[in-house]
């Protein structure tokens, strides 16, 4: 029976859409197959917001409807003689969800309904009749802390009087400066259930251009469909000068302005391609005037989204007030800040077995990723992205910061990754950009690089030329131990990465050769490839270290290595120099780690299928449970992975690089911005495993 809990709020506008991103996020890591519910919704005839938002957001297997239990109309009829026909038709439709679900979390109504009055009670009668324990949500917002631990204790008593079992209460949208007060009234009300206090993060409600332009019916005159998803966090009303106007604009401000103030649109314009100026989120032009079309044409390369409405600004202001952003699938940005705000300030180790959760013997990718997140989380390590000139690193590195997976070093001009970034609506803020042609370190780096290469003959003039190049500037940051690892290859070649790596850092001791390892996420396991990205053919010497290093590699990202040297053959059956080699290469293995479960020459189908294995090489620990996969050669090992990854649908990350003394990681020409978050949280894992080994 599927496990179940329930996030309960004790009021309206209390954040619930971030703090279950949080839970569910957390819920992710342990078990496989996650389902989202939502007891009572505004509309049954469009998904509901938040659970639509999760459903997308983690590949939930259910469908729209199947994670509703009643509208509110229907509550309110169901309930006219009482509720149990009500909670009848909710543990239905639940029961209906659990069957195919792991672990359900229920979100509780939003205090938009007809009585809002009852719908605390109402939350607990439902919790306790699914069996749900109950995290209480407890808005903070503009209210005094007496206020808040009011609420936390009245819903304490309504879930007791239910039976309900209380896990945790947040707090969420706390002031900062009440935060300390907050968890200290709640360490004595609550028991023995923690409190968790989350400050306010206006960005989390601010609206985004979208939203403001939907609100307004405004028509969209420049921008593409991203940068409509630009946070609105403050307004500004341009009537004055441009002296005047310009030190009001902040980033994330809406310059809201009559549409024939030229002057203004073409400042805004300018301060969103200047990175000595804050990026405005964008221009809403009123009354109806629209620029002409050389002012568009001006418009158009700063990528500022501009909305043109029809009533005049104070009609348009008054028409805007109230409106509350929300986080919908596509808001990036948002659901990053919210898992790093719910990361920062739950005890998610704590959290969790206080839900008691059951771990799932499976892993899937889902899991896999929020894992390997929350463990470069804990202890955050420094990565270096050369490439700062490319749009899905910049990405990248806002979520990455935003989500607290590591600190973040860019290589590039200021000026410019700055001026893009603001073209793109990034938030850069907590990211180290430097230059190598300017860095006070290139005299430094070339006098290093002179003596690593001075057998080569490369004298120090030029290695002053060559250290201005980002993948060697990056990895003699590594090399100095100013950042603790490098991902690189969106724009270059993996030669162009392994190279400054092998003439800089040199191989780990005891290794003499570096190789690759493809994380693959199966829809009930991980596996890894190995090597598919760097050694084309090696020998049976080089096979066994690769074997070795990528066995560890397992073991860092927590795969129990079983060790299987793929050949066309199985045991004995079959003979050659190709089999030869494997066979050799196993023996080598075996030699130097006896400990290791190891199974070679073996085919593929016979290391992974139960049943195959134990028809062609019964007996062995590793036929059919192989989870360390040694191709014999490049053009197996990449052709392999990649018919794997279409035809299984598996996720490949990486390639990851092994045997290096210190973290670099290539990426593949057409990585996605997810990608690159992963892959410098694998860098930042293997960071944190060197500096663990001494």
């Amino acid at each position: 029976m599927a496990q179940s809990l329930y996030l309960l709020s004790t009021g309206p506008r209390s954040g619930k859409a971030a703090v279950a991103l949080g839970v569910l996020e957390l819920l992710a890591r342990h078990v496989d197959r996650l389902a989202v519910f939502r007891p009572l919704v505004e509309d049954g005839d469009r998904p509901d917001g938040i659970a639509e938002l999760l459903r997308t957001r983690y590949s939930l297997a259910q469908s729209p409807e199947a994670g509703a239990g009643a509208t509110y109309e229907e509550a309110a009829l169901l309930s006219a003689g009482g509720t149990g026909p009500l909670v009848e038709r909710v543990m239905e439709r639940y029961a209906a969800l659990a069957e195919r679900a792991d672990l359900v979390l229920s979100i509780g109504s939003d205090y938009t309904g007809p009585s809002p009055s009852t719908e605390l009670e109402l939350n607990a009668v439902l919790a306790a009749n699914l069996g749900a324990p109950v995290i209480t949500l407890v808005p903070a917002l503009g209210r005094r802390p007496h206020e808040v631990a009011g609420d936390a204790a009245q819903a304490l008593g309504v879930l007791r009087d239910n039976g309900c079992i209380l896990v945790a209460t947040i707090v969420n949208r706390a002031a900062p400066e009440t935060a300390d007060v907050l968890r200290e009234q709640q360490r004595v009300s609550a028991g023995d259930a923690p409190t968790y206090v989350l400050p306010e993060l206006p960005l989390l409600s601010a609206p985004t251009v979208e939203e403001v332009s939907a609100r307004l019916r405004a028509a969209h005159l420049n921008g593409d469909a991203a940068s409509l998803q630009r946070e609105v966090e403050s307004f500004v009303v341009g009537s004055g000068h441009v002296d005047a106007v310009l030190p009001l604009l902040r980033d994330g401000t809406l310059l809201v302005t009559a549409g024939d103030r030229t002057d203004l649109i073409v400042t805004a314009a300018a301060a969103a391609a200047s990175p000595a100026l804050p990026t405005p989120a964008g221009v809403l032009l009123t009354l109806g005037a629209t620029p002409s079309p050389h002012i568009e044409e001006l418009l158009r390369p700063s990528g500022l989204p501009v909305l043109m409405t029809e009533p005049d600004t104070y009609g348009t202001l008054h028409a805007l007030e109230g409106l509350r952003g929300h986080i919908h699938p596509t808001s990036t940005r948002k659901v990053a800040a919210a898992l790093g705000l719910f990361a920062d300030n739950v005890d998610a180790d704590e959290l969790a077995s206080r839900v008691r959760l059951t771990r799932s013997e499976a892993v899937t990718p889902l899991m896999f990723s929020a894992q390997l997140l929350e463990r470069a989380r804990s202890d955050r390590r420094h990565i270096v992205l050369p490439e700062g000139d490319d749009d899905r690193v910049l990405r990248a590195a806002e979520e990455i910061v935003r989500r607290g997976v590591a600190r973040i070093t860019l290589l590039g001009d200021p000026d410019a990754v700055a001026a893009r970034a603001g073209q793109l609506g990034i938030d850069l803020r907590g990211v180290e950009v430097l230059d190598p042609t300017t860095s006070p370190l290139r005299k430094e780096f070339a006098e290093t690089y002179a003596a690593l290469r001075a057998h080569k003959g490369v004298t120090l003039d030029a290695a002053y030329d060559v250290v201005v190049d980002p993948s060697y500037f990056g990895t003699l940051l590594v090399h100095a131990g100013i950042v603790d690892g490098m991902v690189s290859g969106a724009a270059h070649t993996t030669a162009a990465t392994i190279r400054p790596a092998l003439e800089i850092i040199k191989t780990a001791p005891g290794v003499s050769l570096v190789s690759s390892t493809f994380l693959m996420c199966l829809s009930d396991r991980v596996l890894a490839f190995a090597d598919c990205a760097v050694n084309p053919d090696p020998g049976p010497e080089q096979l066994a270290e690769i074997a070795l290093s990528t066995a560890q590699t397992a073991v860092a990202f927590g795969i129990e290595p079983r060790v299987a040297l793929v050949s066309y053959s199985t045991g004995t059956s079959g003979s050659g120099a190709d089999v030869e080699k494997v066979r050799r290469a196993a023996e080598l293995v075996a030699e130097r780690r006896p400990d290791l479960p190891l199974a070679g020459p073996i085919q593929y189908d016979a290391a992974v299928d139960p049943g195959v294995g134990a028809t062609k090489l019964p007996g062995n620990p590793v036929s059919g449970h192989a989870t360390v996969l040694i191709f014999p050669d490049l053009n197996t090992g990449n052709t392999t992975y990649k018919a794997v990854q279409r035809a299984a649908g598996a996720i490949a990350v990486g390639p990851v690089l092994q045997g290096l003394r210190r973290p670099v990681n290539d990426l593949s020409r057409g990585c996605t911005v997810p990608d690159i978050v992963h892959t410098v949280a694998i860098t930042a894992v293997q960071a944190q495993e060197e500096a663990a080994a001494g």
